[in-house]
């Protein structure tokens, strides 16, 4: 009776450790699969493209947002199980949502030759071009590089949607419940919102509480702008919120629930700090926001209205980029210095 008894608890220990390394394998790999770093090359000082990706490997980075084709990337992202979100650039919408043919040799020349040895996961066709000049061609372009991707029965693996900036939302992440789109982007935004829903798509937003807060030092804390807040800020409703970035994502999702898409999901395309060039840019702040970011994320805690939702994420950006305009803060986003030492100490899990 007592060896049966022993036999059976080390059994069941051996058991239970192996749940615990599964739970944890799990939790590593959703991490792994929704944080990335964008790849931005406005600058004329960098790595090459093989040294760039060979650096996202050595640090761990699982995904990557490409602003326009780069073959060179492209080439250096194969067999790499990388991520990417790939961008068609603002300056191609007009063309691509005129002219199919040019959207269907796009996605044949920078999709299906390299498929599948990079792994693509979104297209954004156009970054923060709603609202403006080139707005009202965004939805058209969308359709004809969708339609392309469905001629290459790739639907199903790589998904098309647009980036957005957070502006469309005005200021109403302070309610995130009252979240809309404003008046200038809503009637862009409600056709797009209609078709990603339809394609299964998920809407991509840029969120950057650094410019939330700059702009609205009165009203918004830096804690709860940089996830230091130790006490909830915002009661919104049934919802509390510790942090802005939080409140941001979930207007945005309020703002969907308003225009039919209550069941469209939303990927962060890009969120960082900047570490030079203007208030409240510092090392510190820019590494105690980026930390922070990344380990909310690879928690997988959700946000107050759509919790234990993993919110992937991609920081902005790799490298510091020295012909970035306005010159300032937009060179100062790096995670890296162009020769590759770190601007500060951050981990990926």
């Amino acid at each position: 009776m007592y060896a049966f008894s022993t036999t059976t608890a080390m059994l069941s220990g051996m058991l239970l450790n192996l749940i615990g390394l599964l739970l944890m394998l799990t939790l590593q790999i959703a991490a792994g699969n929704s944080i990335g770093v964008c790849y931005g090359d406005s600058a004329d000082n960098l790595p090459s493209a093989q040294e760039v990706i060979d650096l996202y490997k050595s640090k761990q980075i699982g995904l990557t947002r490409l602003y326009w084709e780069k073959p060179e990337a492209l080439q250096a992202l194969r067999g790499s199980n990388i991520g990417v979100l790939i961008d068609v650039p603002n300056y191609s919408l007009q063309e691509f949502a005129t002219n199919p043919s040019a959207a269907n040799s796009w996605v044949q020349n920078y999709i299906v030759n390299y498929w599948p040895d990079v792994r693509f996961r979104y297209i954004a066709v156009g970054n923060e071009a709603i609202p403006g000049d080139l707005a009202q061609y965004v939805l058209g372009a969308m359709r004809n590089v969708y339609n392309a991707i469905v001629s290459s029965t790739l639907q199903d693996q790589i998904k098309v949607s647009t980036s957005i900036s957070s502006g469309v939302l005005g200021n109403s992440y302070h309610i995130p419940s009252q979240g809309t789109f404003t008046d200038e982007s809503r009637p862009y935004l409600e056709p797009i919102v209609q078709f990603i829903t339809t394609n299964g798509a998920p809407l991509l937003i840029n969120v950057y509480p650094y410019f939330s807060y700059i702009y609205n030092p009165n009203d918004i804390l830096i804690s709860y702008a940089l996830f230091t807040s130790q006490a909830n800020v915002v009661t919104d409703g049934q919802f509390q919120y510790q942090n802005l970035f939080d409140g941001m994502v979930d207007a945005c999702y309020s703002a969907l629930e308003k225009v039919g898409g209550s069941n469209v999901e939303i990927v962060v395309s890009e969120s960082g700090w900047p570490s030079d060039g203007g208030t409240a840019a510092t090392i510190e702040n820019a590494r105690t926001y980026n930390s922070n970011l990344i380990r909310h994320v690879a928690q997988s805690q959700g946000t107050p209205k759509r919790p234990g939702k993993v919110i992937e994420t991609y920081v902005f950006a790799m490298f510091n980029e020295n012909l970035k305009k306005p010159e300032g803060i937009e060179n100062n986003f790096g995670l890296f210095y162009p020769n590759k030492e770190p601007v500060y100490p951050i981990d990926f899990p």
